[in-house]
């Protein structure tokens, strides 16, 4: 298991970071790891809404399926699943003032079977990807 958990400030308001966030095919823009993500459920964005996601981590490319399992106004959670790995995406808001968020995000992978072989090699690179994934995520909300 590999975990990171990251807290900032982004200088918009909290309804417009929400908004943004809830739709998790925007992570290509704003997680280094990601390089496509496509709703693959249809109707609008809800708990339950799943998109494919195919990501690069460490050079090596993996897809999973993510799940909006909580959708509430100051609290998102994204779950992915593949036959070598669980995620999940916690991101957490408060409201600073008129104009900025406080935002925790919190990064959890478990990996299965012999894939947790993985752990000590990506447990090693997370908190670096962690600290790329604000700076990128921070510039993409602030650009909004």
């Amino acid at each position: 298991m590999v975990e990171a958990q990251r807290t900032f400030v982004v200088g918009k308001p909290l309804k417009s970071v929400v908004t943004y966030l809830r739709d998790f095919a925007n992570a290509t823009e704003w997680d280094p790891g990601s390089k496509e993500c496509d709703q693959i459920s249809d109707g609008p964005v809800a708990v339950g809404t799943q998109w494919h996601n195919v990501s690069s981590f460490f050079g090596m490319e993996t897809e999973l399926t993510y799940q909006l399992t909580r959708d509430e106004p100051n609290h998102l959670v994204f779950e992915g699943r593949n036959k070598t790995a669980s995620s999940v995406d916690d991101l957490s808001f408060v409201a600073v003032d008129d104009n900025s968020t406080e935002l925790t995000y919190k990064a959890h992978i478990e990996f299965n079977g012999v894939a947790k072989l993985a752990d000590p090699v990506v447990g090693l690179g997370f908190p670096g990807l962690a600290d790329k994934t604000v700076k990128q995520l921070t510039q993409t909300l602030e650009a909004l």
